[in-house]
């Protein structure tokens, strides 16, 4: 399992997913993307965004549509690619990074903290009384430092061995399932054998 930018070819995959799970796709940009891969299955297990709008005071910089695959849950596969996301803006020059979101403790494992409103530069302000109004509407501000981000060791671990969890199969069919007793029916070619 890796995490890898996206691509080109990933553009389709990650609009259905986006949309799938009601995420936000505003100035939706491929490379902005992240993936994580199951190396043996090439199989794409989660993603995220990073974010950068520029603002009167410089840029800010956004990790938004996070979205692990069901069968991918609870494997450390959101973990790292918020990691990657963060490494990403630190790498850009973001010393801060913010995220709005409606499950804050997923985030708060890895250093992030709960911002007040009133902290936020204006315009991402705006952008989460929009995400609000939108997609998210629990969603509450948060934020970390690069420096403090923090991976926690069973993520790690679990991450290592991700696998897709087996989705439950339908039963067979049968005759009951129909309204058939098949201890009394008669069938049009049965040879009463």
């Amino acid at each position: 399992m890796y995490v890898r930018d996206a691509r080109n070819r990933d553009e389709a995959w990650l609009l259905d997913h986006i949309e799938e799970m009601g995420l936000d796709e505003v100035g939706f940009r491929s490379r902005d993307y992240v993936i994580a891969v199951d190396e043996e299955a090439n199989e794409r297990a989660g993603f995220g965004r990073v974010r950068v709008d520029k603002t009167e005071n410089g840029e800010v910089c956004e990790l938004t549509s996070l979205g692990v695959l069901e069968e991918w849950r609870g494997q450390g596969v959101g973990a790292h690619v918020v990691e990657r996301l963060v490494q990403t803006a630190s790498d850009d020059g973001f010393e801060v990074v913010y995220a709005f979101i409606d499950e804050p403790d997923y985030l708060r494992q890895f250093g992030f903290e709960r911002v007040d409103v009133a902290q936020l530069p204006e315009h991402l302000r705006e952008r989460l009384t929009k995400k609000q109004d939108t997609v998210t509407p629990g969603a509450v501000p948060l934020r970390v430092e690069v420096d403090r981000f923090r991976m926690p060791q069973r993520l790690r671990r679990a991450f290592k061995g991700a696998t897709p969890e087996e989705e439950d199969t339908e039963p067979q069919e049968g005759p009951e399932d129909f309204g058939i007793d098949p201890d009394e029916a008669t069938y049009k070619y049965d040879t009463g054998d």
